[in-house]
């Protein structure tokens, strides 16, 4: 009897290594397939328009000014003041020290111009306060707000108080945006898109002038606009742009900000957009439909030119730009 499991303990010992082999094997495979699946949808994140993922392509970082002085620019919009103050040295290099949205109480006196004086005298004084000179505080107004007539009775007042107001033209308002906007680094490989609620500005550098074209605003909805006949003339704009310049562009306005907004780390000046508008549907549902207007207007341009970055700047303004294209 002893001599039978003598004789078979190699026999169980040879059948014992090759099961472990086998299971080894099988392990081994198992592990392979794993990392196989772990690595496909890795392949497409990397190719997708996530904004995490996204992010570590744009470093770019604003050059400090460097023994600059302070401006000042407001805007006279139809809901309000907008008004900004920035830092600007001779090479334009610029930072933003204050900014202020839709302050309205001036136009609330519209109908009493003594008031609509005492309120810009206080207006110009909060700013003079902040350090600018009175000569560096400057007033723009765009075409379309320009024919409102509390622009023309603050626009009486003001001069009374020896400030001109400067009217620009939606190509202006295009060029002025692509110079506060784009890095100079970035003339040759993208554009800029404005989108307001009057209308979108979209312009690109080429040669040594700005290309400023208009269309559509986020408003359009209000003139019973054809969604699809807005996206078709948006997008026929945005397909002429050079091909080089189509990899990315930068973004400012009303629409790109709520669409930044939930997107945005602490108090980055950059925030990079997703080019899918199944992002923004919740942000479509909340905000109503000029958010779903703008965001027409913003799919139109992506088709168009498929960037591959969108960048949102939380500080500039096409007003900005009027002010670096003003003598140092």
């Amino acid at each position: 009897m002893n001599n039978i499991f003598t004789e078979l303990t190699p026999a169980l010992q040879i059948m014992k290594k090759t099961i472990l082999f086998i299971l080894l094997i099988l392990f081994l495979f198992s592990c392979k397939s794993e990392k196989e699946e772990i690595k496909t949808p890795q392949k497409e994140l990397d190719q997708s328009t996530d904004t995490n993922l996204v992010k570590e392509q744009f470093r770019y970082q604003p050059v400090k000014p460097e023994n600059g002085k302070l401006k000042a620019v407001v805007e006279l919009g139809a809901s309000g003041f907008n008004s900004f103050i920035i830092n600007v040295d001779e090479d334009k290099n610029w930072e933003i020290k204050n900014k202020e949205y839709g302050n309205s109480s001036i136009l609330e006196s519209h109908t009493n111009t003594k008031e609509v004086s005492s309120k810009l005298k206080s207006y110009i004084k909060k700013i003079i306060d902040f350090g600018v000179d009175s000569k560096d505080i400057h007033f723009v107004v765009s075409s379309g707000a320009d024919k409102k007539n509390i622009t023309q009775t603050i626009k009486k007042e003001l001069k009374d108080l020896g400030y001109n107001v400067n009217v620009v033209t939606a190509e202006e308002e295009g060029q002025f945006a692509l110079k506060a906007v784009m890095p100079k680094s970035f003339e040759d490989t993208a554009f800029v898109v404005d989108i307001g609620s009057g209308n979108t500005k979209i312009s690109y550098v080429e040669g040594s002038s700005i290309i400023s074209k208009e269309t559509y605003g986020a408003k359009y909805f209000q003139n019973n606009l054809d969604d699809k006949k807005v996206y078709k003339e948006v997008n026929a704009i945005a397909g002429n742009i050079p091909e080089q310049k189509q990899k990315q562009y930068f973004i400012i306005g009303g629409v790109p900000y709520q669409l930044a907004k939930k997107l945005r780390k602490d108090k980055e000046r950059y925030t990079l957009l997703n080019t899918s508008i199944e992002a923004y549907q919740d942000v479509i549902e909340k905000k109503g439909a000029k958010v779903k207007s703008g965001v027409n207007i913003f799919n139109a341009i992506n088709d168009a030119t498929k960037p591959r970055i969108i960048v949102f700047d939380w500080d500039s303004n096409f007003t900005i730009g009027f002010l670096l294209s003003l003598k140092h």
